[in-house]
């Protein structure tokens, strides 16, 4: 069913994607979590109007870390990053993610 409106909330293994998108239901605008290797053109069909980027476990400098279609990215489709999504975003910008040493993991 095609939605006037649709936040896609792109998962990278986060155990928050879930409770992301709920939160999004519950402001009732409706929201669909897709996996992180959806295209730009796949996600234009669910007339996407933002993207969220969920975090995972992953670092973005490890060359298994899961990546997303560049041209979301350079969409003009806005896009919120959380934990991993937004360090996949600065990199995605030529900007520099810094480890701290150390991961930082809380309960869902």
């Amino acid at each position: 069913m095609k939605h006037n409106s649709t936040v896609a909330v792109i998962d990278f293994g986060s155990q928050y994607t879930q409770l992301i998108a709920r939160r999004v239901r519950e402001l009732n605008i409706y929201s669909e979590i897709f996996p992180h290797t959806i295209t730009l053109d796949e996600l234009l069909k669910y007339n996407v109007k933002s993207i969220i980027l969920s975090g995972g476990p992953s670092s973005v400098y490890k060359n298994s870390s899961p990546n997303i279609d560049f041209d979301i990215i350079n969409s003009s489709v806005p896009i919120l990053g959380i934990c991993y999504g937004m360090q996949l975003l600065i990199k995605n910008n030529n900007g520099l993610v810094k480890s701290k040493g150390k991961g930082e993991y809380g309960f869902s």
